[in-house]
């Protein structure tokens, strides 16, 4: 039945003839018209109808809020991934220039090492030349102070 369709219970479909009354009739141990029993039965489909229709209201607004929600979850999640390889690619970023600069250091120190090894024979030539400069030095003192 339509959502919005309006049921007439109490009057008999025209040209029906199972809605006319029909003479009483032994109906269980009963005597009851059966148009009574017909309205009775159209009343009960009406509520089944109306709940059924209730139901179905109720699950729509359910998939309306459920769509809306995994919608939700899946734009929070496209952010995220979004946000994730963001992170990503400046932790790369900042990981390659780190490493950039600690190439850069140990060459540096790897050059300054080769320059040391270069002092170190300057510093041994001044260390013998100074042996030298005390030597004289005591020399002159003792010739220029006599005892």
């Amino acid at each position: 039945m339509d959502a919005g369709a309006d049921v007439d219970v109490d009057r008999p479909v025209e040209g029906d003839s199972s809605a006319e009354s029909v003479p009483d009739q032994d109906h269980g141990g009963t005597s009851e018209p059966l148009s009574l029993k017909q309205g009775e039965i159209l009343r009960t489909l009406a509520t089944v109808e109306k709940d059924s229709q209730a139901i179905a209201e109720s699950f729509s607004s359910l998939f309306v809020s459920l769509r809306s929600t995994l919608a939700e979850a899946t734009g929070s999640s496209v952010e995220h991934m979004s946000c994730f390889g963001d992170a990503a690619g400046r932790l790369q970023e900042t990981a390659l220039d780190a490493a950039t600069k600690g190439n850069r250091y140990i060459n540096s120190c790897l050059r300054l090492n080769e320059e040391i090894k270069g002092v170190e024979n300057l510093a041994a030539r001044l260390k013998h030349l100074r042996r030298n400069v005390d030597v004289l030095d005591t020399a002159v003192n003792k010739l220029l102070r006599p005892p």
